[in-house]
């Protein structure tokens, strides 16, 4: 079984292998969440990052960063062999 760190590298190291196929840049990029499966077949790995953008509340037009929004990412991560099976939007 790989472990989390690993899995987290693999989540990592897919998101900026596409970048270029992406519509902006990765900045601020880092760890928001990490979860292993019940049945630990999967570790779960949610990637964030900001992107320009005009802010839609309140709290982000008066934030630290108010030119940019929050974009994460989901993956899969087989815990097997590192792999990365799945990359979904995650809207929280």
């Amino acid at each position: 079984m790989v472990d989390v760190t690993s899995a987290v590298a693999s989540a990592r190291n897919y998101l900026q292998g596409i970048q270029h196929l992406l519509d902006n840049s990765l900045e601020n990029l880092r760890l928001e969440e990490v979860e292993l499966t019940e049945d630990e077949k999967h570790w779960l790995i949610t990637l964030g990052y900001d992107v320009p953008g005009k802010p839609q509340t309140m709290s982000q037009m008066f934030g630290p960063n108010s030119n940019y929004l929050r974009e994460y990412k989901l993956f899969r991560i087989n815990s097997d062999d590192g792999k990365v099976e799945a990359m979904k939007i995650r809207n929280v």
